[in-house]
């Protein structure tokens, strides 16, 4: 069940949606792996007029790994996920990195101009205890949906330096 994605925003114009995500958050707040919990409970991260929040914000990349879990059995593997976003106010980058990813949901029903903006997302946990988050981008042609279930995630802003900053003519 989802509480803050399009759908609930778009039927609902009042905050009801809201109110029903902070009390799921604080239900299951001990269930929350602790970087995802620290951003659901920031006053940032669901806040579109702060500049290190997702919303808005542009694919730069994204990079899937799959590393050995031990060093004698190079073949039990481990996904990992790393996603680069240019931040909406294109000051920053935004990088969102899940340590273990158990499941990868990506559709794109159609990628002639890109994804287009990152629209809304949410962390939920799973009924089997894993973190889920759910994404969805608003593109030109189309919407599209990622679904990631992994152990946590760990968020990094890292501002981007203007010439006057850097010395650089």
């Amino acid at each position: 069940m989802s509480f803050i994605l399009a759908e609930q925003r778009d039927n609902d114009r009042g905050d009801t949606w809201w109110k029903a995500y902070q009390r799921y958050v604080e239900e299951n707040r001990g269930r929350f792996p602790e970087g995802a919990l620290e951003l659901v409970t920031s006053d940032w991260y669901f806040n579109f007029g702060d500049h290190r929040s997702p919303h808005d914000s542009w694919l730069e990349w994204s990079r899937l790994g799959e590393a050995a879990k031990t060093e004698q059995r190079s073949e039990a593997r481990q996904s990992c996920l790393t996603v680069r976003l240019l931040g909406a106010y294109h000051d920053g980058y935004i990088e969102l990195h899940y340590p273990v990813v158990y499941s990868l949901s990506l559709s794109a029903p159609n990628l002639n101009r890109g994804l287009g903006d990152w629209r809304y997302d949410e962390f939920r946990i799973s009924d089997a205890g894993n973190l889920v988050h759910e994404i969805e981008w608003s593109s030109f042609e189309g919407d599209s949906r990622w679904l990631i279930e992994a152990s946590d995630i760990w968020f990094e802003w890292i501002p981007i330096k203007s010439t006057a900053e850097s010395g650089r003519p």
